[in-house]
């Protein structure tokens, strides 16, 4: 069975991936050279951007990476806020982004660094970049993965899949099995598994990544251990007056795959639990996984009820001024590892390559 493709390259590295990833270079190196983007920039741009990143480690050299694009180097974040500082951006927090989205334009846009998952990187390679730089930025943590007990069941079939020359298990009653001995039949089996295990409910999904890993012997719960943050990291970073910690809920669930009193109770905890921690109020969350299939209108509602000021996705678009950013469904750009030329970041910051929907106050709800 062949899977479905998504609208951002899931078969990372496959070949249709490949083609997408170079048309649109080639859109954006003509959107940049021609100067199209720079002219657009001031109708598309809105207020601002808020980034959004995951690890930040040495490049790695292997011939299967599906979360490559989820990946820069540490070199590439000091080059990256370098540029910015370059381009008159004001790099700002996220209680600055809320601010700046509900008045009127400001002279310069803004843009707002944000790092999802809670990844130890952030800790030993990002932030003695950030911290040289004086920069602020934001990190949303799952409350479950500092104290050993959170799943990153995604880097577990990574793992197996990488080691594996075949992958079988029972999907729906039926057993199935996936050929992964070269890279192409790696990536359409990391998609096709990744889809899969992100629509069951999370007994079902602990049940059967725990399956797939003692069949292929990969220490899911050491693993996760190992490439999250304690709470000791945790700790050093709130003391920094440029770190906002927000919430992503326990243990990153789907939130779409619970019920409703299972999401809501997912939240409150992820929220409480970093209040505690830190003895401060947690004004901000970000989806788990933050695409359009990973959360939906209720999940809103509860952002709302929480008292939160915003909750980030991961669908892209800029921030408008002037109140028609929706701040409980707050968009982010996913700047794209595999890609590490300046260039497309002041194309991709411009907003010229991004649908603009205005949604006013009142239909927040």
């Amino acid at each position: 069975m062949r899977p479905r493709r998504s609208a951002r390259d899931r078969v990372w590295g496959g070949t249709l991936g490949q083609d997408n990833r170079f048309l649109k270079r080639a859109r954006m190196e003509l959107a940049y050279f021609s100067g199209y983007a720079r002219l657009t920039q001031r109708k598309t741009g809105g207020a601002g951007v808020v980034l959004r990143f995951e690890r930040v480690r040495a490049r790695q050299h292997r011939r299967f990476q599906p979360l490559k694009a989820s990946e820069i180097t540490p070199q590439f974040l000091d080059r990256t806020i370098r540029a910015l500082k370059r381009w008159k951006y004001d790099i700002v927090s996220i209680d600055e982004v809320c601010r700046r989205a509900v008045r009127l334009p400001a002279a310069r846009r803004f843009v707002c660094l944000t790092f999802d998952g809670g990844y130890k990187d952030v800790m030993t390679s990002a932030y003695p970049v950030l911290s040289k730089h004086g920069v602020p930025f934001t990190i949303y943590l799952p409350t479950a993965f500092p104290d050993g007990l959170g799943e990153a069941w995604w880097l577990a079939l990574e793992e197996m899949i990488a080691r594996a020359s075949r992958i079988s298990l029972v999907i729906d009653g039926k057993e199935r099995h996936f050929n992964t001995r070269s890279a192409s039949e790696k990536y359409l089996a990391y998609e096709f598994l990744l889809s899969w295990l992100r629509t069951l409910a999370p007994p079902e999904l602990t049940l059967a990544i725990n399956d797939l890993c003692r069949r292929y012997s990969v220490d899911l719960a050491g693993l996760s251990r190992s490439v999250s943050m304690d709470w000791d990291d945790l700790t050093k970073l709130a003391a920094d007056p440029n770190v906002t910690i927000g919430s992503a809920t326990v243990n990153y669930p789907v939130l779409s795959s619970l019920r409703d009193a299972d999401a809501q109770r997912e939240m409150t905890m992820g929220k409480a639990v970093a209040e505690v921690a830190f003895q401060r109020a947690v004004r901000h969350f970000a989806y788990p996984f933050g695409d359009r299939d990973a959360w939906r209108k209720q999940h809103m509602a509860m952002v709302e009820e929480l008292g939160l000021a915003s909750a980030a996705t991961t669908l892209p678009g800029v921030v408008e001024s002037k109140g028609y950013t929706n701040l409980r469904a707050l968009p982010r750009v996913a700047w794209d590892g595999r890609q590490r030329s300046l260039r497309m970041m002041r194309v991709m910051l411009s907003g010229a390559f991004f649908a603009r929907a205005k949604v006013k106050k009142e239909s927040w709800g």
